[in-house]
């Protein structure tokens, strides 16, 4: 086994994430099997009861894992399918190292962080690393581990010695470190300055670790002589520094680094190198046609994503990324505007009247309509009247968990004329109850205690647009990720008022997708499709948002029902972060831009 390590100096947020991703792509297209390893050295055992203001979406996976949104780029990026354990944090490793003493593995030792939390550390990245993660049986040939945080953190220092110590176990030619870090230009001055990185290379090799390749991050190319003086100062030949300047996206940086040679360099000290298995070339040509479309893409198609944390867009990162994979397949250049929910809610017109007047001015001038899951009663309301819009003005809608919700709560109120509909999450005593807590559920507990991970949906009708879409499956397999759900003893009630709900789970009485049949685009899901979208495999049912959205719905129902996936007629769901904003350059033709409430935007 072979490991390539990714470290980030200077300041947090240069994007370990997307380079990490980046150096993966180009070993599988050198033909290696490549998996990935996220440490995050927080005390949280996992990312699941951190809020998006904190640290960004929670990604979930297969198994039920919730864990950093890194992990979610890692999957994207190669089309792999990780597990819980592919995230370590400080609270798993310190819970595994106490459960051991309670049971008395260590033998009456005194347990401390050196040996013992340091051996867990490594143990942990050697039995992790062997797991197949390409749906085969085989291994993987190379690791990649990405370090959460800064070097000279004080959280990291437990991982960084255990990563010191796991180099020298594994020897010379099984270790690569890759650092990212920062070459800034002070405007004053308008020189790339090297000091800050000199400075973060000296701290990691005073810790024990000597990098081989520099990732130099730059908002323009770095000069030639900046390199030479990197070389010189921080030991490292000028063949194995890379600049990832800015970019227009970041589906740019794995041909950055192969325009550089740097898969060269990463297999020369690894030891692979001209080894027979091993491509010399990366075959990178259906990931470079993809991204000359998108830069090419001009027919704009505009999505109102109505949530509660659209101040930061990491909070839908994987949305964000199905609905840029949906729209590149259907040749549109996507353009998110962000409504606040709240913004929505008559409160607001009287409290903030331009916010509410910019909010519906941006819901009405969308193509579509996108509320995305979340949790707790503050900008319900919005929420509600935006999937109203979209029913009563026939503007597609994709409702998503809690955007599925507030679906059949408005549908209720709106249309069976139950007034007092609600969700027992926002009003306990609510005396019609459309969604419930779920009976399985813990009440005590918040970590760990969703109904989480990959569940499966069978379609109850055949005709209906999200089997279509799904290439008429009798079942789907796709994450989830809630505690709330609709009251299976109203079903009846909907039903009989026109609400369909065309997919369910094996019991038949847990709801997990709805549909208006005689809207143009109505669906709901319980579960989140965006965690399985990839780029090139978009979720269909994002697929279906955007074709509604764009006028090709019609011809997509037709070619997608017109082919079936396998003979078990399944479908298992299709399939950046913190780190991507600062890889954006300003704006092109074909970008993508997603438009906050408040006027301002970012590209993706």
């Amino acid at each position: 086994m072979k490991y390539v390590l990714v470290t980030g100096g200077v300041v947090s947020g240069l994007g370990k994430g997307v380079t990490a991703s980046s150096i993966g792509v180009l070993l599988k297209a050198c033909g290696l099997r490549v998996t990935f390893i996220k440490i995050d050295p927080y005390l949280n055992t996992d990312a699941g009861t951190m809020s998006p203001f904190e640290h960004g979406e929670v990604f979930v996976l297969d198994d039920g894992g919730e864990v950093d949104l890194d992990l979610g780029n890692y999957e994207r990026f190669l089309d792999i399918k990780l597990t819980r354990d592919n995230n370590i944090t400080t609270g798993k490793i310190y819970q595994a190292v106490i459960d051991k003493e309670r049971r008395g593995d260590y033998l009456g030792k005194t347990v401390q962080v050196v040996p013992h939390i340091t051996n867990e550390i490594q143990e942990w990245i050697e039995r992790v690393a062997m797991n197949p993660v390409d749906g085969t049986d085989k291994p993987a040939d190379v690791c990649v581990i990405e370090l959460g945080g800064t070097i000279g953190d004080i959280e990291s220092m437990p991982f960084i010695e255990a990563l010191g110590q796991f180099s020298y176990r594994v020897g010379a030619g099984n270790f690569c470190l890759v650092h990212v870090s920062l070459v800034p230009v002070l405007n004053v001055v308008g020189e790339q300055k090297t000091k800050p990185t000199q400075h973060s290379v000296r701290g990691l090799r005073g810790l024990g670790l000597m990098p081989d390749i520099l990732a130099c991050r730059s908002t323009e190319p770095l000069e030639e002589n900046v390199k030479l003086k990197l070389s010189q100062f921080c030991q490292v030949p000028v063949s194995n520094i890379v600049n990832l300047h800015d970019v227009t996206n970041i589906w740019h940086i794995p041909l950055l680094l192969r325009k550089q040679r740097a898969h060269e360099a990463i297999l020369r000290v690894l030891g692979l190198w001209c080894v027979g298995k091993v491509s010399q070339e990366p075959k990178l040509s259906e990931w470079t046609e993809r991204v000359s479309k998108f830069d090419k893409l001009k027919s704009p198609v505009r999505i109102a994503m109505v949530g509660k944390y659209t101040g930061i867009s990491d909070s839908y990162l994987s949305i964000l990324k199905a609905l840029l994979h949906a729209s590149v397949a259907l040749d549109r250049k996507l353009v998110v505007d962000w409504v606040p929910s709240c913004d929505l809610e008559d409160s607001a017109a009287i409290e903030t009247p331009d916010a509410y007047e910019k909010a519906w001015d941006l819901l009405k001038g969308a193509n579509g309509v996108l509320v995305p899951g979340g949790f707790g009663d503050r900008g319900v309301q919005g929420k509600i009247l935006a999937a109203k819009y979209a029913r009563e003005k026939n503007v597609p809608y994709l409702g998503i968990c809690l955007g599925m919700q507030i679906a059949v709560i408005e549908y209720a109120r709106s249309v069976m004329n139950l007034c007092g509909a609600n969700s027992t999450e926002f009003d306990p005593a609510t005396k019609t109850p459309c969604v419930i807590f779920m009976p399985e559920g813990s009440t005590t507990h918040m970590g760990a205690t969703m109904r989480l991970g990959s569940r499966r949906t069978f379609f109850q009708v055949n005709n209906c647009k999200s089997a279509k879409l799904y290439a008429n499956a009798n079942y789907v397999d796709e994450r989830h990720r809630h505690r709330y759900e609709v009251n299976p003893d109203m079903i009846s009630e909907f039903e009989k008022a026109g609400l369909s709900f065309v997919g369910r789970d094996e019991s038949g009485r847990r709801m997990e997708i709805i549909e208006l049949p005689a809207h143009k685009f109505f669906v709901g899901t319980q579960f989140h499709p965006e965690f399985n979208s990839r780029p090139g495999k978009p979720s269909p049912l994002f697929l279906g948002l955007i074709a509604a959205s764009s006028g090709q719905l019609e011809h997509l129902l037709q070619r997608s029902s017109g082919t079936v996936s396998s003979p078990s007629r399944c479908i298992t769901g299709t399939g950046a972060a913190k780190s991507n904003k600062l890889f954006k350059k300003k704006p092109l033709n074909g970008l993508v831009t997603t438009y906050f409430g408040n006027g301002s935007s970012i590209h993706i």
